[in-house]
Formats: structure tokens, C-alpha cells, sequence
């Protein structure tokens, strides 16, 4: 049953010419990739690229990066290769230090030293102090020192015997017998130059009683004064045993600091910082004097040993430059909270947490600090706190480093507060468009932060100048990876796959991972077959071995059809039924397969039903296809007289749900076919999506839906009838499989662009559908004549009803 219309059929029908765009690689001058100049930079991406150089020439606050585009696109790569061309440039870096504070030990001082400085300055205190470590304890055990201080001391005994002495005369004359003791001067009363005993004290008379107080009371101030005098006179020896200790160990003190003043002349910071060490150490000599008591002690390995009070010397070297060529670009694989802004370490000493300085640890901003860092947006959202500390350290420009306890107000282990260092840095966060629009939406801080967007295409346009950079891809990648050499066939079919890929034969696919699967794969199918070089042979055997791979369930489908378990006809004609059709998405890969369609029609005031939708297995988009289905019926029936019409709509044997509006055109087919009661062939599938105007419009996943519908078709037989109807505006988009191709050249398959429902409608029933002047009679020699009949019948039977509905409810005549 033939009555397609030839003339129509003629004119929509595809040559094999527009069912791909093919690559003549006898244009190529060159005969394998080893000829072809290495790549510099990207392939495509001119956007992105002058968006990433103006954000990385900008140095104001604010102007940091957000490299927009989905995964596979190369922006990772090249955003790393232009950070490092950029970073290449020599600028002004330093060197950062933590050392003690001692004027308040809880928070270490930060040293901003040139670069180089840090490390030597390191070096050099670590040396110092070592040093001092043997040449103090020598300088105070020279001899000099200790008859030095044993004179000091001697003279201040015999001093203070001679005050005792004079103090002891004085007690007598009040009376009194003085003893010194642990706990201070005893008074004991005497009689006849005698220490009274206690039979003689009770047999004392009230009046010796009273003087004896009295005695007491005047001697109890003398007491006082005398043991003012005792601790005046202690503490100007112990000042004179201090001032011994500082000119003992300012020998050795002033002679190392007078070498390092020498050495640090042109940085006023450590002078200073030199100045308040050699203070503390004259003033603290005995951190460096060795317990000879503790080391000759046998049960010292057996008592905890006591902590190096010289640590505090020491420089805790932050972050080094001195190797850093240009500005430091820091990659961040794992921007957790503490790996981005640093942390504090704590040390556990029999279940106490103690920590100094020195466990200030940096963190990925401090490493690329005056310079860059690259971050994958997914990961540092994704790490609790990292985001705020992050946006923190932007907002207030340094770095201050805080455990979380303290950020979300928990109670926190006593720890150090660190000097802020100040941040001078360039981000570069690289992520997907989602994840931007949220950020730019729900986070107010992300606008002022990150102004320059750098959005990666996933496409570019398909010209001699990309063919040929992307030619470079492929060598680079080869040189790279040690892989075999391309020669221009195998180059050739690698730039047709990309071109499938991007889905458009205007343009080159610029989603890199997937090109780089196949070259990967089909150098080692060069290995396999034992060729030397990578031909356009090894690139479809890889091709088609990755489809192999993935494609389970597409042949569990496609068994299910062969069987008959899936209906699908593919050939006669049926009232109300078309072959729709659908892509399957599993990973990676995805493929097409028909599906049947049918709709209903019956009188009724319910409208369009999608079952679907009913049944909750409609998505949004599906719906409002089917929705813009009563619109388009409305416009073209309902003018002059009600849409009296119920309709069902239904995905025969779909138990998984569907979505998208590319069968709204296919849904409207079967409706028109089961109003006009005229039957649609079944050879021929559908997909494209409607307006409410009729007009056709493009749907995504064409070459996997044509290829698709010919599967079941070749194995069930090809007839010479079956076909497909595309939207005219996916011509472009066609790059079908090579036996697609020959079948259509043979006129075994068929494939039709359509503009129009009407056009739709002529090809699948073989009439007309209306007139060509655009009008509808009674004659019923069209599609929609036959439609607009059906429904004045559907119509007047339903006011029919209504009119004997009111006669029933009407009173009886009596």
C-alpha cells in the first residue's frame, strides 16, 4: 500500500550526500602526524582564552577567575598551562617566618624577610643556638667566674652575719635571745643571759609579764626591719650574680650576634628581631647551663625529661621562595579547610595537648601566596568550612589561621593566635555553568569576589585552521604518551568522530577526553593488529569495539523487538499508531530505539489525556509537549464550533518514564490519523517536536535515533519503505554510520526532512493534508477535511446529550 505522494517524497527526501560530512584526507600535506607541528596553547576555546588573559592581567581585588564549562572540554589543562605562562614573569616574592613573641608568647610574631633570607636565617639560629649551647656553660665554668661569683657571695655573708651579729646585740638589750630558722627569726625571752625555760616563764610576775610584751612588740618591729634589710641586701647580690651571669654570657652572646648583625644589615626586621633574642638570652642564661646534677643522675632515662626552653629561638620557616621561579602557582587536589588556610599542631604529652610556633603549618594559600591557585569548585565546596574560610581570607586580604572550634563558637583546646598574614593572591576556581549560577545566585560574596567568568565551549567551528590544530592535538598526545604515530586517514576519521561528537557538521567537538579515549584505544588495536602506525582501520575498530562495550542493554532492547516480546511494526499501515523515537542514556553511552505510539479519540469534553502524565511517568517537558498538542488542534478545529473531543495518548510497553517534547510531533500524528480514521505507514518513524503553529523544531540525540530505527529495520528485514521524518533543521546534525549511508544510497531507507505537521502528515498517509490554498471542505479528499468532519460528528453528538441531559431534568406536563 503505496500513496505516499512522489513529488513531496522527492523533494523532502535526504541524498546520502547531507547524511555526513566526510573528511578528504588527500587534502592533508602531510603524511603522518610526526610531520605536524607540536600544539601551542588550546584547540578553539577563543572565548575562554581572552577571558582567562584578561581576568590574569587584571591585578585588582576581585578580578579572580571562575573557568566555566563541562567536564572532558580541556579547561583543567589549560587553565594550569596559561596560570604557569603568566606566573613565568618575575615579580617581588618573600619569604615568611613564625617566630616567638616575647613580649606575649600566645601570639607568634610573623617575619616578612626578601626571598632566600628565610632559610639562611633559619640556618643560622639553629646554629647560634647550638653554639651558645657549648659556649655558655664554658664561659661559666671558668675559673674567674667562679671566684668572681664566690666573692660575691662571700661578701654578702659576711655581711649579713655582721647585720645578725649587730641584730643579735640589739635583742639582748631588749632582753632577748634571736635564732634564725626556715620560717623566719625566733624571739626567745632570756633571764640572766639565759634562755628562760618554761617552769621559770609561769613563776614570772605580772609586772615582768608586762615588760616582757612590751620588750616583744618593740623587738617584733625590729624583726621587720632587719629582714627588709636582709632582702635589700639579697637582692642587690642576686642583681650582682645576674649582672655576673649577663657579662659572662655576653662574651660569647655578643660575639655569634655581632656576625649575624653583620649578615642582616639590609633587613631592618631581623635586626630587630635579633635585637629582642639577644635581650631574652642575657636575661634568661641559665635555659643554656647544663644540670650536670640531672646528667649524672642513674635514674634519669627512668624521669620525663624537661622540655628545651631554647626552642623559642628558633624560626619556623613558613613558606620558602627561594627555589620558586616567577610566582608560585599552587594546585589544590585537596582544599579542605586546614590544607587552604594552614593550621596549628598540637603534641601529646602524658594526655596534655601542648603546641608553640613552631607547629604552624602552611596551607595551599600561603604556598601560592603573590601568586596563583587553581581550584576544582566541586571539591572545595564539597570540604566543610573551606568555602567561608576561603571567601574570608579574600574579604579581609589575609590569612588568619584559626582551628574550626573557634570559627563555629565551640569550646577549642587553648591554643596559639598566630599573626594574620597578608594575602596578595590570584584564584582560579574551574567548575561546571551549574555550579556558577548557583554561587552567582545564592552567594552574594561569590559576585565581588569573582568577576571574570572564562566560559569553555563544547564546540568549535569546523574549518581548515581548527582541522589542522586539532591535527597538532593529536601528535602532541602521541609524543606525550609515547604513542604511535597518526597517519592523515586515521587523522581524517578522528576529525569525522569529532564532528559526530559535537553533533553538528559545522563544527568540531572540543570535549578532549572522549578524543583522547579513542587515540589511546586505537594505538593499541595498532599493537593488536601489528601495524607501525595508527590508521583509519584501528580508529573505527576502536570506535565500534567502545560501542561494543557499552551496549548491553541496547542489544537486550533490540532482542526484545526481534522477538516480538517489544511490539513494533515496520511495515503495513494502522489507524492511530506511530513509530516514535527515543535515545537511552547509560553513562557514557547512549542510543536510539522506536517505540510505539498510539492515541484514541472519542466523544467527549475531557480534552487530550496523556496517560503518562496519569500515571506519573510523564517528566515536565513531555507534558508540555503534549499540552501544546490541544493548542495546535484548537487553532486548526475549533473556530468555528467547541472542541468536543477526549483523547488518550499513550508510550505502548514504557515502564520507565518519559520526558522531552521530540514526540510531540509523532503524538499530533497518530491523533490527526485516528480522527481522520486514516492509517499511518508503519515503516516510517517519527521524531521532532511542534510548535502551537505546527511548525516542526529541532530535538537533540538524531544520528542515535536514525541509527537506531534502522537496526530493528535491517533485522527485521529492510523493505525499501521504511524511513525516518527528522526536523529540516537536524540535517546538519547528521553524521550516521557508513551502512546507514548505503542503504539510503540504495534506496532500501529513507530519510525526510520535514518543515511542517501538514508535510508530516502527507508523507506518513499518503494524502494531502488540505488543500494547497489552505482550506477545508466537505468533500473529505484531505487529512484534516476528514478530521473536521469527525469532529462536527463528535460535536453534535454531544449536544445531542447535553439537550436530552436538560429534557430529563425538565418538569413533567400534568
Amino acid at each position: 500500500m503505496n500513496r505516499i505522494n512522489s513529488s513531496l517524497k522527492k523533494r523532502l527526501e535526504l541524498s546520502k550526500e547531507a547524511l555526513k560530512k566526510t573528511v578528504d584526507y588527500s587534502t592533508f600535506d602531510f603524511e603522518t602526524t610526526e610531520e605536524v607541528p607540536a600544539l601551542t596553547g588550546i584547540v578553539g576555546q577563543e572565548r575562554g582564552r581572552e577571558a582567562m588573559s584578561f581576568g590574569l592581567k587584571v591585578n585588582r581585588r576581585g578580578y579572580n577567575i571562575y573557568v566555566s564549562g563541562i567536564s572532558g572540554t580541556g579547561k583543567t589543562n589549560y587553565t594550569n598551562s596559561i596560570v604557569r605562562e603568566f606566573a613565568s614573569t618575575e615579580i617581588e616574592l618573600f619569604d615568611w617566618c613564625y617566630v616567638y613573641n616575647f613580649i606575649d608568647n600566645a601570639k607568634p610574631m610573623l617575619l616578612k624577610v626578601p626571598v632566600g633570607f628565610g632559610k639562611r636565617l633559619k640556618k643560622d639560629m639553629n646554629e647560634f643556638i647550638n653554639q651558645l649551647k657549648n659556649d655558655i656553660p664554658r664561659a661559666f665554668n671558668e675559673e674567674s667566674y667562679h671566684k668572681e661569683r664566690s666573692l660575691i657571695i662571700r661578701e654578702f655573708k659576711e655581711k649579713s652575719k655582721k647585720a645578725f651579729e649587730k641584730f643579735s646585740d640589739l635583742a639582748k638589750d631588749y632582753g632577748f635571745f634571736v635564732r634564725q630558722s626556715s620560717s623566719g627569726i625566733v624571739t626567745i625571752p632570756i633571764m640572766n643571759n639565759q634562755p628562760i625555760s618554761e617552769e621559770d616563764y609561769k613563776n614570772l610576775d605580772s609586772e615582768q609579764l608586762k615588760k616582757i610584751e612590751e620588750n616583744t612588740n618593740i623587738l617584733q618591729e625590729k624583726v621587720l626591719e632587719f629582714t627588709n634589710d636582709m632582702r635589700k641586701m639579697e637582692k642587690v647580690v642576686q642583681e650582682e650574680l645576674d649582672n655576673l651571669d649577663s657579662k659572662v654570657a655576653s662574651v660569647p652572646v655578643d660575639y655569634l650576634m655581632k656576625e649575624l648583625t653583620e649578615r642582616y644589615q639590609a633587613v631592618p626586621v631581623i635586626l630587630n628581631y635579633l635585637k629582642e633574642v639577644e635581650i631574652d638570652i642575657l636575661e634568661n642564661t641559665d635555659e643554656f647551663r647544663r644540670d650536670e646534677e640531672d646528667d649524672d643522675n642513674p635514674f634519669g632515662n627512668l624521669v620525663a625529661k624537661k622540655k628545651d626552653s631554647t626552642i623559642k629561638y628558633n624560626v619556623n620557616l613558613l613558606i620558602d621562595n627561594s627555589e620558586t621561579k616567577g610566582a608560585p602557582v599552587v594546585t589544590a587536589d585537596n582544599p579542605t579547610y586546614y590544607n587552604l588556610i594552614g593550621k596549628v599542631e598540637y603534641e601529646s604529652k602524658m594526655g596534655v595537648l601542648s603546641t608553640d610556633f613552631m607547629k604552624i603549618k602552611a596551607g595551599y594559600l600561603h604556598q601560592a601566596n603573590g601568586g596563583y591557585i587553581i581550584l576544582q569548585a566541586k571539591d572545595v565546596l564539597s570540604n566543610s568550612y573551606a568555602w567561608d574560610a576561603l571567601k574570608r581570607a579574600l574579604i579581609n586580604q589575609k590569612l588568619l589561621i584559626e582551628n574550626i572550634g573557634e570559627q563555629v563558637g565551640m569550646v577549642s583546646t587553648t591554643s596559639i593566635k598566630p599573626e594574620p598574614v597578608p594575602l596578595d593572591i590570584k584564584i582560579i576556581i574551574i567548575g561546571s555553568p551549574d555550579i556558577y549560577q548557583l554561587l552567582y545566585h545564592y552567594d552574594e560574596d561569590f559576585r565581588k569576589l569573582f568577576k571574570i567568568r572564562a566560559d569553555f565551549d563544547v564546540e568549535m567551528d569546523n574549518n581548515t585552521m581548527n582541522i589542522n590544530r586539532f591535527a597538532s592535538f593529536i601528535r602532541t598526545r602521541c609524543k606525550e604518551e609515547g604513542l604511535k604515530n597518526f597517519d592523515k586517514t586515521a587523522v581524517a576519521k578522528m576529525v569525522e568522530h569529532s564532528i559526530r561528537i559535537a553533533g553538528n557538521q559545522n563544527k568540531l567537538s572540543t570535549r578532549f577526553n572522549q578524543i583522547v579515549e579513542i587515540i589511546y584505544e586505537a594505538d593499541s588495536w595498532a599493537d593488536i593488529m601489528g601495524s607501525f602506525v595508527v590508521s583509519a582501520e584501528h580508529i573505527q575498530k576502536a570506535i565500534e569495539n567502545k560501542k561494543y562495550r557499552s551496549n548491553l542493554y541496547e542489544g537486550k532492547i533490540q532482542e526484545g523487538i526481534e522477538t516480538g516480546d517489544i511490539l513494533i511494526d515496520i511495515s503495513g499501515y494502522k489507524i492511530g499508531q506511530v513509530n516514535g523515537l527515543a535515545v537511552y542514556q547509560t553513562g557514557q553511552y547512549s542510543f536510539g530505539k522506536p517505540s510505539r505510539i498510539t492515541a484514541n479519540t472519542y466523544v467527549g469534553q475531557s480534552g487530550i489525556i496523556n496517560i503518562e502524565r496519569e500515571s506519573k511517568m510523564s517528566g515536565n517537558i513531555h507534558s508540555k509537549g503534549v499540552y501544546i498538542l490541544s493548542g495546535y488542534l484548537g487553532d486548526k478545529f475549533a473556530q468555528e464550533q467547541p472542541l468536543a473531543l477526549s483523547a488518550q495518548l499513550a508510550f505502548e510497553q514504557s515502564y520507565g518514564g518519559v520526558d522531552g517534547d521530540s514526540a510531540s510531533s509523532t503524538e499530533l500524528y497518530a491523533l490527526l490519523s485516528s480522527l481522520a480514521d486514516i492509517p499511518i505507514n508503519q515503516g516510517l518513524a517519527v521524531t521532532g517536536s511542534i510548535n502551537q503553529k505546527g511548525e516542526i523544531q529541532p530535538i537533540g540525540g538524531v544520528n542515535e535515533k536514525i541509527e537506531g530505527y534502522f537496526d530493528v529495520c535491517k533485522a527485521k528485514g529492510l523493505t525499501g519503505e521504511q524511513g525516518v521524518l527528522i526536523p529540516h533543521q537536524n540535517v546538519k546534525n547528521l553524521m550516521l554510520k557508513d551502512e546507514v549511508i548505503e542503504a539510503v544510497e540504495d534506496g532500501m531507507f529513507h530519510i525526510y526532512q520535514v518543515k511542517t505537521v501538514e508535510e508530516g502528515i502527507e508523507l506518513l498517509t499518503g494524502l494531502p493534508a488540505c488543500r494547497r490554498d489552505g482550506t477545508i471542505d466537505n468533500e473529505q479528499k484531505t487529512v484534516y477535511e476528514k478530521v473536521t468532519k469527525k469532529l462536527a460528528n463528535f460535536n453534535k453528538i454531544a449536544l445531542n446529550r447535553k439537550e436530552g441531559e436538560l429534557d430529563k431534568d425538565k418538569p413533567a406536563l400534568k
